[in-house]
């Protein structure tokens, strides 16, 4: 399994973020650089300002968080998890969507990327 790597603004805030709120363990943390968290068979690499894949590129740009890329998490029950990001103030990109497939979510992590929560039908 590829790993998925987001940039970050801290690290530590994502740590606690990822492995309090949607239940990743922390395998390795290399100080403020980057931390390797992993939750069923996902691997995620969360890199901050000070490693090297949040350096500049040769043309100038910055790598950033954000944007709309994301990957899904599915999960048993939707609606008493969206319930608790609401209450712990877990910012949400928009209401539960319904779709033929199921229903979904797009929260953000602290940094501003998004994570699908996703309820299949």
């Amino acid at each position: 399994m590829a790993p998925v790597r987001y940039i970050v603004r801290d690290v530590d805030e994502a740590v606690h973020f990822y492995s309090t709120v949607l239940g990743f363990h922390l395998d390795r943390q290399f100080g403020p650089a980057m931390a390797i968290l992993t939750r069923a068979d996902l691997t995620l690499w969360v890199a901050g300002p000070a490693s090297s894949a949040a350096q500049p590129m040769p043309d100038g740009r910055t790598p950033e968080p954000g944007g709309w890329n994301r990957f899904v998490l599915e999960v048993g029950d939707l609606a008493p998890l969206v319930m608790e990001l609401r209450r712990t103030g877990i910012r949400l990109r928009s209401e539960v969507v319904k779709g033929p497939g199921g229903r979904q979510i797009v929260c953000e992590d602290p940094s501003g990327n998004p994570i699908e929560l996703f309820q299949p039908a």
